[in-house]
């Protein structure tokens, strides 16, 4: 397997624009990745979407709503840092949030 190098000169590469830009993979790598990781025994891909514990709950108010409720500044650091958008309202199970003082290993 050859390495290409890349010399960069003032800031320009010079490797053709296909080879240095990041490019997501096809299919068929993504199905190999997938069928490495489940070989190693780690979870591949998405969880599987749960119900929503039924304990009495209120229906979901908005989302206009609980945007509202993040404070302006708040909401234009995270548009500024992160490019944010709110997109939908959902329901977690409590015993999928992280308790204060615990580590995330």
């Amino acid at each position: 397997m050859a390495i290409e190098t890349a010399e960069v000169a003032n800031g320009v590469s010079t490797l053709p624009e296909s080879e240095s830009t990041n490019v997501w993979p096809d299919a068929a790598a993504e199905a190999a990745f997938l069928g490495e990781a489940r070989e190693r025994g780690e979870p591949a891909g998405a969880a599987p979407v749960e119900a929503a514990e039924e304990n009495g709950a209120k229906p979901l108010p908005p989302l206009e709503e609980l945007v509202k409720r993040i404070p302006a500044e708040a909401r234009e650091l995270l548009d500024d840092l992160f490019r944010a958008k709110f997109t939908a309202v959902r329901r977690v199970r409590k015993s999928d949030l992280k308790r204060e003082g615990e580590s995330s290993d």
